[in-house]
């Protein structure tokens, strides 16, 4: 029996032979309109209505449908739009301690006066946590000689953890950043970082040895600076931490 054929009620037969009139996707419609509103409802609503106000109400009722199935893609579009946005930020995130902890591994490198290339690798990959340290030690067990140097270690560290346009945030920031309230030390490690994570078309030392003097707070150091040739800006670096 069809589902709109009311026992309970011999007022009403709104069967399918009783409404030859409406096409097969109409009265799929009329049967869904039953789910939502109840049989005996719809009966009563058809049984009321010509056939040019039943094809309307149907339209009607089709185009709500519509509606509001967009309406629920658009919802899960824009969660799914959130949701990516969220990972990306938290990629973001991670990948910023990455290289902090690197800038400070590369500082502890240069203190300690390490030279060989695979102890500044090990002491560099003993720096790593989490999902990075596990990547090091899996291609170190199936290559031991994965990391060349030093270089080698930190590009291919970048092209594996480096989220999309970080590259671009980080010359954005290198140019325009300022030393502030910072010491000398803290201000430099920022440029050795941010310089770190360019390198698909690295800043030549000349410009970084300008945007770090210009970075300087204005005071007795960037005097100094401004009056020396500078050829390197490890160079312009060690003497602004010594004056």
């Amino acid at each position: 029996m069809n589902m709109l054929d009311d026992e309970d009620d011999q007022s009403f037969h709104a069967t399918r032979d009783s409404y030859s009139h409406l096409s097969d996707v109409e009265w799929d419609a009329v049967e869904r309109m039953g789910s939502t509103m109840g049989i005996h409802a719809v009966s009563v609503m058809l049984e009321a209505l010509n056939r040019d106000a039943q094809y309307a109400t149907i339209a009607k009722f089709t185009q709500n449908e519509l509606d509001a199935v967009r309406e629920k893609v658009a919802l899960l579009h824009q969660q799914g739009s959130q949701q990516s946005e969220l990972l990306r930020e938290q990629g973001v995130q991670q990948f910023e301690l990455l290289r902090q902890q690197q800038a400070a591994a590369d500082d502890a490198i240069r203190a300690r006066r390490i030279d060989d290339g695979e102890m500044q690798v090990a002491f560099a990959q003993s720096n790593l946590a989490g999902r990075a340290k596990t990547w090091a030690l899996g291609l170190k067990l199936h290559d031991p000689y994965a990391f060349g140097s030093l270089e080698v270690f930190k590009s291919r560290l970048r092209q594996t953890f480096e989220p999309p346009r970080a590259e671009f945030r980080a010359r954005t920031e290198l140019l325009k950043l300022k030393q502030g309230k910072r010491d000398v030390h803290a201000y430099a490690q920022h440029i050795r970082h941010l310089t770190s994570c360019i390198s698909s078309n690295p800043v030549d030392e000349h410009t970084l040895v300008s945007l770090f003097m210009q970075g300087l707070a204005d005071g007795p150091v960037k005097t100094h600076l401004f009056r020396l040739e500078l050829d390197s800006p490890e160079q312009a670096i060690s003497i602004a931490e010594q004056v």
